[in-house]
């Protein structure tokens, strides 16, 4: 499961000037039309068969399971507005930044004589541009999850535990796993 990436495409939609389609037909047309035609491609981003896509374009099935229901709307909102989303990112890479709502495990490397035990905490940071452009690069290059988590073990690093070098110093390497929720927006 890819959390971080998720968290950044559940962002997006607070910026939408239109509302993505509701019904099943309409989510697989626009996703059609995303994917130039190519039917085969989106069966396989939501798991069914080309005959399933091709029955909901006819409007002779409407009504999803729910596991298709749920990759209908996340996949329609990876693709909705692409525009759009792509003037919110740029504005947050270059001028507003992201704020980070976590509950996960962080553990970190210190000195001899520091617990580096990792624990659960509950942060909500707000990370500068340069920290937004890196994690939004990452995720349109494909990166995988676990890069994801490095990026962001970084940026809670320099901005949160070491407060922009004030305080820390000595904290070698931040540690995040065991992500219990994520939300971010921007």
């Amino acid at each position: 499961m890819e959390e971080i990436t998720d968290a950044i495409d559940r962002a997006a939609p607070e910026h939408f000037t239109q509302a993505p389609p509701k019904s099943a037909q309409a989510q697989m047309r626009a996703l059609v039309k995303s994917a130039k035609g190519d039917k085969a491609a989106v069966a396989e981003r939501l798991g069914v068969t080309r005959r399933t896509v091709e029955r909901y374009l006819a409007g002779q099935r409407k009504t999803p399971r729910a596991a298709l229901r749920g990759a209908l709307k996340r996949e329609v909102q990876r693709i909705w507005q692409p525009g759009i989303r792509r003037q919110a990112r740029k504005k947050a890479a270059a001028s507003t930044g992201i704020t980070v709502e976590v509950w996960a495990y962080f553990g970190y490397t210190a000195p001899v004589g520091t617990t580096d035990e990792p624990r659960l905490r509950h942060l909500t940071v707000h990370l500068p541009p340069e920290w937004a452009d890196r994690l939004f690069a990452a995720q349109d290059e494909g990166a995988s999850d676990q890069r994801m988590r490095e990026i962001m073990a970084e940026a809670f690093q320099e901005v949160y535990f070491q407060n922009g070098g004030s305080r820390a110093a000595n904290l070698l390497e931040v540690e995040f796993t065991g992500i219990q929720a994520i939300d971010v927006s921007y």
